[in-house]
């Protein structure tokens, strides 16, 4: 067989490998039944490691002499074999997942199926071409899969990880927003007549007093935030729940007010830079206090609400008025000079 119908007939291989592992996914894309046994993810970092051990055959094969054409193809039906074993596997740790956890499976399984792919079209493309080139760029996505793999260390196990985890991510990212707030700064004096004609970020004064208000609101989200997890985790201690019933399905619609609040954060943040958008920051000020009073009303439906934690909330409320307030009286100065230059042109 000439190097070009071995190349096609790897090609033909790898192609019927890809497409059951394609149809593989779409069956397990859905949580698995709660009838059947749960797989501990303990046994899926194992399967994670023997899929590891197979990416490291496929490198070795680059090291030594040109690979040939059954030895490539032996290496990739037991790679795929393995793989395949890998997502049948982590389709059990599903059994009990509620939406948050089953995200969180099927992202770090998605690492391990696409990193492999990867591997594996590079792997056949190369066949017939051999050097420090061609061995760097399979040792490079051979190393992409040992990261994968590595990775399932870090997923949660549980709904509770999974959604703590999620609450926890939006604290950062509303830490994130917060810390880009506090370094926007006045238009100085110099440059303060042709500022009109520029697109920085530097705000004038007005503007500047409403992101100094809303900076406040962002660093008091924060706050509800961090002691929403803190009476969560405080309540954890006390109740030790179990991972599943009316208990996850709280945690799970506070996790999506959490992901809102998040979302609402990041609106306001990039309405405060010049030309500010009073009406979207007006939008999301009344969506946030929606949310408070909801995150309330929840945390209290569990009985694990804590003084602290209405306090905050309490706190929030004010500096949300705070820059309501703010807001309305720039509006009414911004229309009181649009009259006054209308006299005065008149």
């Amino acid at each position: 067989m000439s190097r070009r119908a071995e190349k096609e007939h790897l090609n033909r291989i790898l192609g019927s490998h890809l497409c059951t592992i394609h149809e593989t996914l779409q069956v397990l894309d859905q949580t698995a039944a709660s009838s059947l046994d749960q797989v501990n993810w303990e046994e899926i970092i194992k399967m994670g490691e023997q899929v590891s051990k197979q990416a490291t055959i496929v490198g070795m094969l680059w090291t030594g002499e040109k690979p040939e054409a059954k030895a490539m193809e032996e290496t990739m039906t037991s790679y795929f074999n393995t793989l395949q074993g890998f997502l049948l596997l982590s389709h059990g740790s599903t059994v009990g997942a509620g939406p948050t956890l089953s995200s969180c499976i099927h992202a770090s399984v998605k690492q391990v199926v696409d990193s492999s792919f990867r591997l594996m079209k590079e792997f056949v493309s190369l066949y017939g071409s051999y050097g420090k080139e061609q061995q760097l760029s399979i040792s490079q996505l051979v190393g992409a899969v040992w990261e994968a793999c590595s990775s399932l260390k870090k997923t949660p196990s549980t709904n509770i990880t999974a959604i703590g985890r999620g609450m926890t991510q939006v604290a950062v990212s509303t830490k994130d927003v917060l810390r880009e707030l506090k370094e926007l700064k006045p238009v100085s004096s110099d440059n303060l007549a042709d500022s009109d004609d520029e697109l920085g970020n530097d705000l004038s004064p007005e503007e500047m007093k409403i992101a100094q208000t809303a900076t406040v609101v962002v660093s008091d989200t924060l706050s509800v935030i961090k002691e929403l997890i803190r009476s969560i985790t405080g309540f954890l201690k006390l109740e030790k729940p179990k991972d599943n019933g009316d208990f996850v399905d709280s945690l799970e619609k506070l996790l999506k007010m959490c992901q809102e609040l998040g979302l609402q954060i990041d609106e306001i943040g990039a309405c405060l830079y010049p030309p500010q958008e009073v009406p979207v920051i007006n939008s999301s000020m009344e969506t946030i206090h929606k949310i408070i009073d909801d995150v309330q009303r929840e945390i209290e439906g569990l009985k694990g609400s804590s003084e602290t934690f209405v306090e905050a909330c309490n706190v929030l409320r004010s500096s949300l008025r705070q820059l309501a307030s703010e807001l309305s009286s720039s509006a009414t100065t911004g229309l009181e000079d649009k009259v006054e230059n209308i006299t005065l042109s008149n």
